[in-house]
């Protein structure tokens, strides 16, 4: 499984320019497409989604081109019904594209299959269908009834008169129906049965077609007038404006994260309903400030959001990022009127309900709502992501509450985000680290110590947690060759360091870990793997607010390698053996120089061969020979690297 570890974030700010808005992008690439004359479309989306709109269009006689590597394309318009009669249509999970082109092609008067992966076959359809039978056309399940993969065949349209559809499973069906009527050239009526959800969406759909020279009169959300005699007819130039929905994990990491993170590409001028979460995030504390072409998010000034109660039908994809918010806010959270997360691309409560609990959140999840308890401490976890991209963007915001998180399978936000990864990290600041490597006996204990005295961090003395297994294990009764329960223990491990002192379970245990007991019992568990798994995991843990300083010999090659400052601290062996020599005779502990010096010798052998991240100077680390150093002029080369 492939998946991304994120860090724990301090803090969010900056600047994020936005992709191109789904919804927009497909609904234009349709309309330009049965419009008669040529569109260009600027800054169309470049996603998975968009792409199966272009390849299908292209299959049924479109021609469209691309301006060089841009968003910029240009579509030749076939001015009514698709030109092609037969095609053979693979979709992927795009429901933008799946629902109205099937409506589009159903007016075609041609032959057609159109299929998507198996999540696609999953996704109710029947409404739909129901619909456009009633106007006389042929589209028969090719599998399960209601649900994809479809077979249109020609038929006989009537249109005219009423047609009815629910409104209450999916706004996609009436934005199809809307959308496909007129190639008919009758005038129609639509009318909704129950509520229409997601009625921003509609909006989109309806501003699009008259930008396209077709305006469908609307009574309330409940009946909808498509003209006769009508044709799409190019206006030229089409700017998809920025996705609002994917504006919304950045404004939340905003609201989150500190802020100020300004996202550019949709502003209050949007026909895009997703917008208004930045009015429903504003509600729970944060600072939003707006303008025509952008917003921008600053924290909330109490320092969390507030709890909240909301129906948020109106905007069910950004919902989902309010889910996440509330694991930052001051008590529990309910989401309603969220049925039509169960139908998309994966069943969003179930997935959500599944994914906060992992990091701490206590969920009650019912049919069409949500209640999220936010945890007193968030728990890092991997999360699943369902092939949905909206999961993955959704949980990157966890790290913000200082929590490192594991996004499996994050290449999803290709569907509609590709590049989402790196512009949150553009805005996401890590919390620092200093990872301080070197051979045994180098200093770099100590000097690790007083480097983080001195910026305020946390420390991590790597090597001292070996022993701290076998001494916790031993205490336990658990046996050393015992290598399941020995993981669990190093997994949770009860152990901080303080200067230069190792504390387990509030005890002080800095020299009992020295013991010859002791240090025979790190050999044992020290080798084995799922101990050194449990506490690869258990040394990011220490990475907390406002820094750490780590120390061992596999720092910043594998514990931390995105470490902001890297130093590998060595000396001579002999200086080093003196040093070992001067700090056991201080404890009054028996020493022999000679045995010292070839102990030294053979582990500095033994590191330098290592099989898995053997010791050595990583290209990225600053050489710090402290033979002839003492240990101030040590921490202030590290301090002077860390501050510049």
């Amino acid at each position: 499984m492939e998946f991304l570890d994120l860090p724990p974030m301090l803090s969010a700010s900056g600047r994020v320019r936005l992709p191109g808005s789904k919804s927009i992008s497909n609904r234009t690439l349709l309309l330009a497409a049965l419009a008669e004359g040529a569109t260009e479309i600027r800054d169309l989306l470049a996603s998975d989604d968009v792409e199966r709109m272009l390849d299908a269009l292209r299959a049924l006689g479109v021609v469209w081109t691309r301006e060089g590597d841009s968003d910029n394309y240009c579509v030749r318009g076939v001015g009514g019904p698709f030109p092609v009669k037969v095609a053979d249509l693979f979709l992927g999970n795009a429901g933008t594209a799946f629902r109205p082109l099937t409506a589009a092609l159903a007016l075609s008067g041609g032959e057609y299959r159109l299929s998507g992966v198996p999540r696609m076959h999953e996704r109710p359809i029947g409404d739909l269908i129901d619909s456009l039978r009633q106007i006389g056309a042929d589209v028969r399940y090719m599998g399960n009834d209601g649900f994809p993969p479809l077979h249109i065949f020609p038929a006989d349209i009537r249109p005219g008169g009423v047609v009815r559809v629910r409104g209450d499973v999916s706004s996609q069906f009436l934005t199809a129906l809307l959308m496909a009527l007129p190639l008919s050239g009758v005038e129609t009526t639509i009318e909704v049965v129950g509520e229409l959800i997601s009625k921003p969406y509609i909006a989109i759909t309806l501003d699009l077609m008259a930008q396209f020279g077709v305006d469908v009169r609307r009574e309330n959300w409940e009946r909808f007038t498509v003209p006769g005699g009508v044709r799409y007819r190019s206006p030229g130039v089409v700017f998809v404006e920025g996705d609002a929905s994917s504006a919304s994990y950045f404004i939340a990491a905003g609201a989150i994260g500190g802020g100020p993170v300004r996202v550019e590409g949709v502003g209050r001028n949007s026909i895009q309903g997703d917008v208004r979460f930045a009015e429903a995030i504003a509600a729970l504390g944060a600072r939003i400030d707006m303008g025509d072409n952008w917003i921008e998010a600053r924290g909330p000034e109490s320092g969390r959001l507030k709890a909240f109660d909301l129906d948020l039908n109106h905007i069910p994809d950004a919902a989902m990022t309010l889910a996440v918010a509330a694991l930052f806010a001051d008590g529990p959270c309910r989401l309603r009127n969220i049925a039509s997360w169960r139908v998309k691309e994966t069943d969003r409560i179930a997935a959500m309900a599944i994914e906060l609990r992992k990091v701490g959140a206590t969920i009650e999840e019912g049919a069409d709502y949500l209640c999220v308890t936010p945890p007193d401490k968030l728990v890092p976890a991997a999360i699943d992501t369902y092939d949905d991209h909206r999961m993955a963007m959704c949980f990157s915001l966890v790290s913000l509450g200082g929590c490192r998180m594991r996004i499996n399978e994050p290449k999803c936000v290709n569907k509609t985000f590709p590049t989402y990864f790196e512009r949150f990290a553009e805005i996401a600041r890590p919390v620092p680290v200093v990872a301080i490597d070197g051979p045994s006996a180098s200093g770099k204990g100590t000097v690790a110590a007083r480097v983080a005295e001195a910026l305020g961090y946390h420390y991590l003395d790597s090597g001292s947690l070996y022993r701290l297994v076998a001494l916790a294990a031993m205490r336990a009764g658990i046996a050393l060759d015992d290598e399941r329960a020995l993981a669990t223990l190093a997994a949770a491990l009860p152990a901080h360091f303080e200067a230069e002192r190792v504390f387990l379970e509030g005890e002080d245990v800095s020299d009992a870990i020295r013991t010859e007991e002791a240090s025979v019992g790190a050999s044992k568990v020290a080798v084995m793997p799922a101990v050194r798994a449990a506490l690869l995991d258990r040394q990011r843990d220490y990475r907390r607010a406002p820094g750490l300083v780590a120390e061992g010999r596999d720092m910043g090659s594998v514990v931390f390698p995105d470490a902001g400052t890297k130093v590998f601290l060595t000396a001579g062996v002999e200086a080093r053996a003196r040093r070992r020599y001067k700090q056991l005779m201080e404890k009054g502990m028996a020493a022999n120089m000679e045995s010292l010096l070839k102990d030294l010798q053979d582990r500095d052998a033994r590191d330098a061969a290592r099989a898995v991240a053997p010791l050595q100077k990583l290209p990225d680390a600053a050489l710090l020979d402290t033979t002839e150093l003492g240990v101030e002029q040590a921490v202030g080369f590290v301090l002077g690297r860390v501050r510049s």
